[in-house]
């Protein structure tokens, strides 16, 4: 580390020389940028009560295309939709969801440029969230209500160097919370919608009380799966206590517990979902979902062995024992201090707890084998009676700290700064008897097979350093910042079968493996123009590491010929140029921005046949070398003055080329393929009314293109071109009825035209993939009001 800590230091000096060499270059024009700026500070810029802040919807002052969903947007979305969904709304972003709120955790899937959900940097109030793993990682979701944000920023592909996160390979977004509010109140919201949906909403306000400010909200929403048998249920606190320490100086205190119970749906391949031919409940295409479980003896669910009620491997298609359940919290406290005049330091420390588990059944053909030959190499296991409970425990803790200093010079703007962390996982997983065998039975403590139970363990430290010159009367910001990453990995105990059993012998027992990953320098440069008072001229270029995606499920993959571990991966790596435009003017704001991404040592989720078995397959990772991306990211709002305010509208705008550089190392051609879900339009849209004072509407689309399926591009597995439409009427905005204030009522309506299509893509290695369908069209109806 300190071996780090010193080429960072080494490496300031040639980001100054950088800097010069820009200066050397930049034209005089401040006297009439400056003119420029004087006469335009007055006009008026574009406003309306679903208008996103045009300087944070644009990113103004930023040296990177930096884009936001503010609260006015956030409020008019359906109540409870996850903090993914949230950001479709932004260019660049291909977001998949199941459902209209996006709450099933393994339904979720994110690509930007060249990067998937993995590679995105997450945080929320400073806090990073590290890996987005549904299994043992801290997925946005669970840590956020849309009515708590006042905004959602994201920079598509060249994040800051202060940001702290393992994961980002240039992609980082962050959540912002809203502050206490300084007066008492009351704000509650109630919803309904299909699938017999009810969310109900609270948040009780304090008011200031001293030096104190401080809410407390709570969410419960209950519904049924939209396909399927089986339900979701979600209880969400978050708390926030604001405390003035004079002057410039403040604390807060961020709570956050997120308790998660639903089940599953299944994947659909392209045949099965193509088919006439329904399933066992009865339903063909989108609506395929799993089932109630059946009495033994129903047809096609007679035992298939004497004696065994529930040997019969249909049973693995009911609800029962596919289950999720997640229980995670979160603290922070952040303390920003007032050292000096325009000198301060801010420093925020964070724990996570995560405790959770997964269920999936096994059926009764499966389980003997794998007991049988447990059982012949001395496991104390236990012969299977039916279907069996196959448990996977998720759970640890996560703890850290960030803290910077900053300085504010007369033209000069120096940070640095310091993030630590350790996260700590254990993963188990069996298969256990129920009962009776029957998938609606508790589970007993009996093990029929043992598969894992490992600890693993990711110490991470990041450095930072950034300089920003103002220069030409303010007209001209260069920037310079470089950061260095250290994350080194352990994994020790039971990884998969090998170590408990080879053949109808003991296994290899125990093993521990560790992993290091380190880059000492990893600069980024940015410069911003300003032309005027309204527009801006931004580049930037940043280097990034991250950590490998997936290295749980890489470190803990046995092989039959020996005990050591699989050779570590590379850190996936990439590169990020970026040059655009932004304006801000009386009628519209805009931006647009062109990029080019080289990403080296792409981690991928490859699969392969089992030998000897009818169709079955084995999943691990590998690196398929290069990845390059190259495109156009446009948003823009547009409220034009001839309509007197009464209508204005947005437009987002993605054409991006994602390929692969390199072939498999199988020998499969990839090369100059395009990357799965990856598509080469996206286009996300809408127009808003405000006809009264008591009335606002909208209707929005997205347009999604061919999105192939497989690193093979295989035309039949491809997901054709669609568009879906949404859209809301929010009545009584700003109405006031006796003592309650801002009395709403509010209209979702998602899938509008009830498109029918293939949404989310799972792709797994080559000529093959799995899919999810687009939700139908779905309503919800919202009631808030204050008091």
């Amino acid at each position: 580390m300190i071996a780090m800590f010193k080429t960072t230091m080494r490496s300031v000096s040639a980001l100054a020389m950088a800097q010069a060499m820009v200066l050397g270059a930049t034209p005089a024009m401040a006297d009439e940028a400056a003119a420029d700026s004087a006469a335009d500070a007055d006009a008026i810029m574009v406003t309306g009560r679903r208008v996103s802040q045009a300087d944070e919807a644009i990113g103004e002052g930023q040296v990177t295309n930096t884009v936001a969903v503010t609260r006015e947007a956030l409020l008019s979305a359906p109540s409870g939709v996850s903090g993914l969904k949230m950001l479709e709304q932004l260019p660049g972003f291909n977001v998949q969801t199941d459902g209209a709120l996006g709450l099933y955790e393994f339904g979720n899937s994110v690509q930007v440029r060249a990067f998937g959900l993995s590679q995105i940097g997450f945080l929320v109030d400073g806090i990073p969230l590290g890996r987005s793993d549904a299994f043992g990682g801290s997925p946005v979701f669970r840590y956020v209500d849309n009515e708590n944000l006042g905004v959602v920023q994201a920079s598509p592909g060249a994040g800051d160097v202060s940001q702290p996160s393992y994961a980002s390979l240039g992609p980082i977004v962050s959540y912002s919370s809203i502050e206490p509010q300084d007066d008492l109140g009351l704000f509650v919201s109630q919803s309904f919608g299909d699938d017999d949906m009810k969310r109900t909403f609270i948040r009780l306000s304090t008011g200031r009380v001293g030096p104190f400010k401080a809410y407390i909200s709570r969410t419960k929403l209950d519904s049924d799966l939209w396909r399927g048998y089986g339900t979701i249920d979600r209880e969400h606190w978050e708390a926030q206590i604001h405390a003035d320490l004079g002057g410039d100086s403040w604390a807060r205190f961020k709570f956050v517990a997120n308790d998660f119970f639903d089940y599953d749906s299944p994947f659909l391949g392209l045949s099965t979902y193509l088919s006439d031919v329904p399933d066992l409940g009865g339903k063909t295409g989108r609506y395929r979902g799993y089932i109630d479980v059946p009495e033994p003896g129903t047809p096609g669910f007679e035992p298939t062995v004497p004696g065994i009620a529930y040997s019969n491997s249909n049973y693995s298609y009911t609800y029962a024992q596919a289950i999720n359940v997640r229980k995670d919290k979160l603290y922070g406290l952040t303390v920003h201090g007032g050292i000096a005049d325009n000198f301060w330091a801010d420093t925020t420390a964070y724990w996570e707890d995560k405790n959770g588990y997964g269920v999936s059944p096994d059926n009764y053909a499966n389980s003997l084998g794998l007991y049988t030959a447990q059982l012949a190499a001395g496991l104390p296991v236990t012969a299977p009676k039916g279907m069996q409970y196959g448990k996977s425990g998720v759970g640890g803790d996560r703890y850290g700290f960030t803290a910077s200093l900053h300085w504010e010079m007369e033209n000069n703007t120096l940070e640095a700064g310091i993030w630590a962390e350790v996260d700590k996982y254990h993963r188990t997983q069996a298969r256990l008897n129920t009962t009776d065998g029957s998938p609606l039975s508790p589970p007993t403590g009996e093990t029929v097979y043992f598969r894992r139970d490992y600890h693993s363990q990711r110490d991470t430290t990041q450095l930072f350093i950034k300089d920003t010159l103002s220069l030409l009367d303010d007209t001209l910001e260069l920037t310079a910042g470089v950061k260095a990453l250290d994350v080194h990995y352990r994994l020790s105990g039971y990884r998969d079968y090998a170590d408990y059993y080879i053949g109808t012998g003991p296994g290899y027992g125990p093993q521990t493996g560790s992993a290091d990953y380190t880059d000492g320098f990893l600069p980024m440069l940015g410069m911003l123009y300003k032309l005027d008072g309204r527009s801006q001229i931004f580049a930037s270029y940043a280097e990034n590491m991250a950590f490998p995606r997936g290295m749980d499920d890489i470190f803990s993959t046995t092989l039959a010929s020996s005990a050591g571990f699989v050779p570590a991966p590379k850190p996936e790596t990439a590169k990020n140029f970026e040059f655009g435009v932004r304006t801000n003017q009386p009628e519209f704001y805009a931006s647009l921005a062109g990029y080019y991404t080289k990403f080296d040592d792409r981690i991928q989720q490859l699969s392969t046949l089992l030998p000897g078995s009818a169709g079955a397959t084995e999943s691990y990772y590998q690196s398929v070398g290069s990845v390059e991306a190259y495109g156009v990211e446009f948003t823009g709002t547009y409220k034009p003055a001839f309509l007197d305010g009464l209508a204005y509208a947005n437009l987002n705008v993605t054409y991006n080329i994602a390929k692969y550089q390199d072939n498999l190392p199988t020998g499969t051609a990839i090369k100059d393929n395009y990357l799965p879900d990856s598509p080469k339009w996206l286009v996300t849209g809408g127009v808003t009314l405000e006809p009264a004072s008591w009335l606002v509407a909208n209707i929005s689309g997205k347009y999604t293109s061919k999105r192939y399926a497989d690193m093979e591009n295989t035309g039949a597995l491809a997901v054709k071109d669609y568009a879906v439409f949404s859209g809301y009427v929010d009545l009584g905005d700003g109405i006031d009825v006796g003592p309650l204030k801002t009395v709403k009522l509010r209209l979702n309506v998602d899938n509008i035209f009830d498109k029918d299509v293939l949404s989310f893509i799972y792709p797994i290695g080559t000529n093959y993939a799995v899919y999810r369908p687009l939700s139908p069209r779905t309503f919800q109806l919202t009631i808030s009001a204050e008091y």
